[in-house]
């Protein structure tokens, strides 16, 4: 079974948080016009999603739910993306009503990021299963049977 270190997820979410922090300025920036507003979002994300997502990552990496001879399954990325834009986009929602006092506003900046967020993270989720660095390996006792000659 594959294992990942606390420092993989943590360098994870640093680098999902780099290409998240720039979706979220441009999709902020799309619908309230204004560098005021959006980058006082993206800047804020920086810290709550590192956060969320380093908690997020460390429960999946408890759960061996799909994960096929040591390998991780598309259909486990796809489903890890799904699960955290959930978090990410009440997040995304909270903060861009915090600095923009504008509900509607808000939510569609959050429902946007559900789209292009769940695409870009499955990618970086598939990109980080071509690396190998903080990859356990646990192996798993295999039972031998003996065959005995009479």
């Amino acid at each position: 079974m594959l294992k990942d270190t606390k420092n993989r997820s943590l360098v994870k979410g640093i680098t999902w948080r780099i290409i998240g922090t720039i979706d979220t300025f441009v999709i902020a920036y799309f619908f309230f016009g204004k560098t005021s507003i959006a980058l006082p979002i993206a800047i804020t994300e920086v810290f709550t999603k590192i956060f969320l997502f380093f908690l997020h990552e460390r429960f999946w990496n408890r759960i061996s739910f799909l994960r096929e001879n040591n390998a991780l399954s598309n259909f486990r990325s796809l489903l890890k993306g799904i699960s955290w834009r959930f978090f990410g986009s009440i997040d995304t929602i909270i903060i861009s009503f915090i600095f923009s006092g504008n509900p509607l506003g808000a939510l569609k900046v959050g429902f946007t990021e559900v789209l292009t967020k769940v695409l870009l993270f499955y990618l970086h989720e598939r990109v980080w299963r071509l690396i190998k660095w903080g990859r356990i390996h646990n192996k798993v006792p295999v039972i031998v049977e003996e065959k005995i000659n009479l």
